[in-house]
């Protein structure tokens, strides 16, 4: 599965993939490491989990954005390790995982990428191990990050990363630059504005987003306002 590296701040990188045109991401800290999002299926998340291993030797905290079978199907390359994920989005992936699995299984096929979908089906589903309520933070030895939950927005267990020290936000899927955002029957529109607002109070300056390429505050203005005019 191909990838690449978009360092976007001293030790802060997104992973980016044609597939789905998604983005991972990784921060390095002096002792620890933090893996943003896993990917689609085991290979996925084992082509992630060898990138960061020739990043840093370091171990590592993994944290789902939120329980789209896009962002959390590759976690068990990661294991043994702490996971950790909003509690409704636990709660999702041990509810809904498998039917996530078969529905873009069975999409995959009609679409004609029968090895996509077999990885998919055949994928491990892992739950995360650790669940946060609002916000938390994480010391990667060097380095703190936030782990944030903005409110109802993408879904109702999105959660953001926030690295002060460089001013980067990971997004998950809160932003897309690849494609509009999508707003499916999980998604609350009317506080999605409200969530990008808590982006962007924290004035960043580089978001990563679930798909697509690293944007700046503007981009995530224009799209916040956007989603509030109902364009989307």
């Amino acid at each position: 599965m191909s990838g690449r590296w978009i360092e976007v701040g001293d030790g802060v990188f997104a992973r980016r993939y044609v597939e789905l045109d998604q983005t991972l991401g990784l921060v390095v800290g002096d002792t620890h490491c933090l893996v943003i999002d896993t990917g689609t299926d085991e290979v996925h998340g084992a082509s992630m989990a060898a990138a960061v291993r020739f990043v840093t030797p370091l171990p590592w905290t993994v944290v789902i954005t939120h329980a789209h079978f896009d962002h959390f199907f590759g976690t068990k390359a990661f294991l043994p390790a702490s996971v950790i994920a909003h509690e409704r989005c636990r709660a999702e992936i041990l509810a809904g995982g498998d039917l996530q699995r078969r529905a873009w299984a069975a999409r995959f096929r009609s679409e004609g990428k029968a090895e996509q979908a077999e990885r998919l089906a055949t994928a491990k589903l892992v739950a995360p191990m650790e669940v946060i309520t609002s916000s938390v933070q994480l010391d990667l030895g060097g380095r703190a990050v936030t782990l944030v939950h903005p409110g109802p927005a993408h879904t109702d267990h999105d959660v953001f990363v926030h690295v002060p020290d460089v001013d980067v936000v990971f997004a998950g899927d809160l932003v897309e630059q690849g494609a509009p955002p999508s707003v499916g029957p999980d998604a609350h529109a009317s506080d999605w504005p409200a969530a990008l607002d808590a982006i962007l109070d924290l004035n960043p300056e580089i978001v990563v987003p679930g798909h697509g390429d690293p944007v700046d505050a503007d981009f995530v203005r224009r799209q916040r306002d956007e989603i509030a005019r109902g364009v989307f």
